[in-house]
C-alpha cells in the first residue's frame, strides 16, 4: 500500500499522529527522561526480553561523519528488535548532488519508519526533517548537542552506582555536545551535582548553561561551571571528561592544546576522590585529555559505559517507533 504524502506537522489524518522524535533531551518531559534511562539500564541488565519488539519496522541511519559506537549501537538494536536497517554513508543520497536536506528527509519518510541521523550541523536541519511527521527521526549527534550519548551516560551510571539521585559528577574539559546532553540530562534528578571545568573559551554555550541552572533549580540539583583547576569540589562520584578535539570540529586558536592541559585527567586527580569512578565517551587519546593508566585502570568503566550505548540506543528506538 502507498503511503500517503504527509503535510508539515502530521496534519494529514492518515497518517499516525505525534510521532516521537528524541531531537534534543530538552524536548523530553521528565518522565521520558526517566523512562528512557531506566529502559536502558534494564536492557543492560539483561532484564528485557527480545521478542521482535520491532518487528517489521525499517530504520535507516544517515552518518554524514565518522561514527563507531553510535551508528553500531543503533545498527545492532534496531537489528536485534526485530527491525530491518537501511544504512547510508555521507556520499550516498541526492544531497550531494543539490537535492535540499528538506527534500530528502521528505522522501525518506515516504519509506522509512525511522531515521537516525548525525549531521553534525546544527540540529534546525534534523526538526524540519521531523516537521514532516512520517518518520521518527533521532538526533545521533549534531553540533548542538549529543541527546542518545546522554541517556547513554545516566543509563551508565545507573547500572554502575544504583542510583542518579544525589550523583556528584566533576566533568573537566571541553563544554561541547556530549556535556551539553550531561547537564540537560543530570540536572533533572534531586540532589545530584553537575561540577563543569572548561578552559577559558570553551565552556557550555550559555543557553545551554542557563537551561541545566533552570532545571537544577527546579528539581533541587546543582550546574556549577568554572574556567580553571583552583577549586575542585571536595568529593566526586565520578570523573568524566570527553577527547578535546570533538568529532566534525577545529579550533581556531593554535595554541589551544596549551589552554588545555591543565584539565588532563591523571591519577593526581582521581587520587583526589579514592572511590571515583572515571568516563569517557571515546574515543580517547591517551596522554592528552586522560593518562592511559587512568582509561586503562581499575577505576574506569569507559568501556562499559560504551556498551551501554547499545542499550540506550535499543530503549531510544523502542520508545520512537513503539
Amino acid at each position: 500500500m502507498q503511503r500517503a504524502i504527509s503535510r508539515p506537522n502530521g496534519t494529514d489524518p492518515s497518517q499516525p499522529a505525534g510521532r516521537r522524535h528524541l531531537l534534543s533531551l530538552t524536548d523530553l518531559s521528565d518522565d521520558d527522561l526517566y523512562a528512557l534511562v531506566r529502559r536502558s539500564s534494564e536492557h543492560a541488565r539483561g532484564t528485557v526480553p527480545l521478542t521482535g519488539q520491532l518487528g517489521g519496522r525499517v530504520v535507516g541511519t544517515y552518518f554524514r561523519t565518522t561514527s563507531t559506537r553510535t551508528r553500531t549501537a543503533f545498527s545492532v538494536g534496531a537489528l536485534r528488535l526485530g527491525a530491518q536497517v537501511v544504512a547510508y554513508g555521507p556520499k550516498d543520497l541526492q544531497e550531494n548532488t543539490g537535492e535540499s536536506a528538506d527534500d530528502t528527509g521528505r522522501v525518506l519518510g515516504l519509506m522509512l519508519d525511522g531515521l537516525v541521523a548525525r549531521t553534525s550541523a546544527s540540529a534546525r536541519e534534523l526538526r524540519a526533517i521531523a516537521a514532516w511527521d512520517t518518520m521518527s527521526v533521532v538526533n545521533a549527534m549534531t553540533e548542538d548537542e549529543h541527546p542518545t550519548q546522554g541517556v547513554t551516560d545516566l543509563s551508565a551510571m545507573l547500572t554502575t552506582l544504583g542510583r542518579l539521585e544525589g550523583l556528584r559528577v566533576l566533568y573537566v574539559g571541553e563544554g561541547n555536545n556530549t556535556a551539553v546532553a550531561l547537564a540537560m540530562a543530570l540536572t533533572r534528578y534531586a540532589g545530584a551535582e553537575l561540577h563543569l571545568r572548561t578552559p577559558p573559551g570553551y565552556g557550555l554555550p550559555s543557553a545551554a548553561l542557563r537551561r541545566g541552572q533552570e532545571y537544577a533549580a527546579a528539581h533541587g540539583a546543582l550546574i556549577d561551571e568554572q574556567h580553571h583547576m583552583d577549586a575542585l569540589p571536595p568529593q566526586a562520584d565520578i570523573i568524566y571528561t570527553t577527547r578535546w578535539q570533538t568529532t566534525g570540529t577545529t579550533k581556531d586558536d593554535p595554541e589551544w592544546r596549551q589552554v588545555f592541559r591543565p584539565f588532563q585527567v591523571n591519577a593526581a586527580l582521581m587520587d583526589r576522590c579514592p572511590s571515583v569512578i572515571f568516563m569517557h565517551d571515546l574515543p580517547a587519546h591517551r596522554g592528552e585529555e586522560v593518562a592511559a593508566d587512568v582509561l586503562d585502570g581499575n577505576r574506569s568503566i569507559a568501556f562499559q559505559q560504551a556498551a551501554h550505548k547499545l542499550y540506550g540506543a535499543m530503549a531510544v528506538l523502542e520508545w520512537c517507533l513503539t
